[in-house]
């Protein structure tokens, strides 16, 4: 498989790890939209995108939502941010892994990312 985030959880790309557990791994962004920028993903790659969320995997949606605080907080981000999700290539979709990212670090405005 040639996806850039199976080859960042398999140590085949160096990251800058934020937060890792044996479901899901989450890095700064080499290109951050923001003071702080954090993507997250799940480990497996079973999920491409938000429309590929069943009744059968959304557990893993689940259990990066549950961590997403516990990693704002170790990111300093205590005042608040924002999670996106791209979906599809009009969506701005670029890695068909599916990711969330965490923004913050500054009072953030109407720009997307």
């Amino acid at each position: 498989m040639n996806c850039i985030f199976c080859k960042i959880v398999n140590g085949e790309i160096p990251s800058s790890k934020v937060y890792e557990d044996d479901k899901i791994l989450a890095f700064d962004d080499i290109n951050p939209c923001a003071p702080v920028h954090v993507v997250i993903i799940p480990k497996e790659h079973t999920i491409t995108c938000a429309d590929d969320i069943t009744e059968d995997n959304c557990h893993i949606v689940g259990y990066i939502f549950s961590k997403i605080p516990e990693i704002a907080k170790a990111k300093g981000l205590t005042n608040g941010y924002r999670i996106v999700n791209n979906c599809g290539e009009d969506g701005a979709q670029t890695i068909f892994h599916i990711h969330f990212h965490l923004l913050g670090g500054e009072k953030l405005t109407e720009k997307l990312c």
